[in-house]
């Protein structure tokens, strides 16, 4: 079993102010203050997106989904900034369904964001996807809400998973990075698409005992998210996955250095509580 306790004094002794928001919005529900939300939302672009560390002040897909990640967390996706940052990934979709980095971004970003990558596209057009499928019933985008899955975003969130399931291999496979999958799987559960999703479901399963611990952490979070029952087999495969893996000190390791440990904590308690 995971030691939920451990792992909310891991976030407290080691997390900053924004970190133990987060852990109380999970916990109980505690809105944060104003001020600190102000702080967790600064640096966003006119246009709405949020740079990248690595994308000098051009605004970036793979960044802003990070930061509407952190937002979710502090139950700040209906605030304007968030609102701003949806209506902005929206706009940003390409006609066959797909979002890819900025142009001006090409030299400067990691491979799963590189613009012309089709790898990096299909992740891309997965998290994108994901944050818009989440956040559109709860966020007032620029037109009318729409009832349909995605809210607002209905037709944006289709169009996306039509071109997510043209990836998909008979196997179940993608031809990108593992996150695509459950990502993916995410999105086509919430399309009513459920065949494709239970096909990367077992090989997400198939790859459970060898994922890290970020992976299944960031696996049954977005899961669950999206309304997964707690008791589904793939949820009960991550959450032994990461009972297998928690530290003595309560948090997990992050595949992106120990800086970002707590964030890997954090996402483990949202995919546990």
């Amino acid at each position: 079993m995971v030691d939920l306790e451990a792992a909310i004094g891991f976030v407290v002794a080691h997390g900053d102010a924004v970190d133990r928001a987060r852990l109380s919005w999970l916990r109980a529900g505690a809105a944060p203050s104003p001020e600190l939300l102000d702080i967790a939302e600064v640096g966003q672009t006119p246009d709405g997106g949020w740079p990248a560390v690595w994308g000098g002040d051009v605004a970036s897909v793979d960044a802003t989904c990070f930061r509407l990640a952190e937002l979710d967390d502090l139950g700040a996706l209906g605030r304007p900034a968030a609102r701003r940052a949806l209506d902005w990934l929206a706009s940003r979709q390409q006609a066959d369904g797909c979002w890819e980095e900025a142009p001006a971004l090409a030299e400067a970003s990691p491979a799963w964001a590189r613009p012309g990558d089709p790898e990096a596209r299909l992740y891309l057009t997965a998290t994108a996807a994901f944050w818009l499928t989440v956040a559109g019933l709860d966020a007032r985008a620029a037109g009318p809400l729409d009832h349909r899955v995605g809210g607002g975003y209905a037709g944006v969130v289709h169009t996306a998973a039509q071109a997510l399931g043209a990836e998909l291999k008979p196997d179940g496979t993608w031809p990108s990075y593992l996150a695509v999958g459950w990502l993916s799987a995410a999105v086509f559960h919430r399309q009513e698409m459920f065949y494709e999703s239970a096909r990367i479901q077992v090989v997400l399963a198939d790859r459970m005992p060898g994922i890290s611990p970020a992976d299944a952490a960031w696996l049954a979070a977005a899961l669950r998210r999206v309304g997964v029952e707690e008791q589904h087999w793939t949820l009960v495969a991550a959450r032994r996955r990461l009972a297998g893996t928690q530290r003595s000190d309560g948090g997990w390791e992050s595949d992106d250095g120990h800086h970002f440990d707590v964030h890997t904590t954090l996402a483990a308690i949202r995919a546990c509580r």
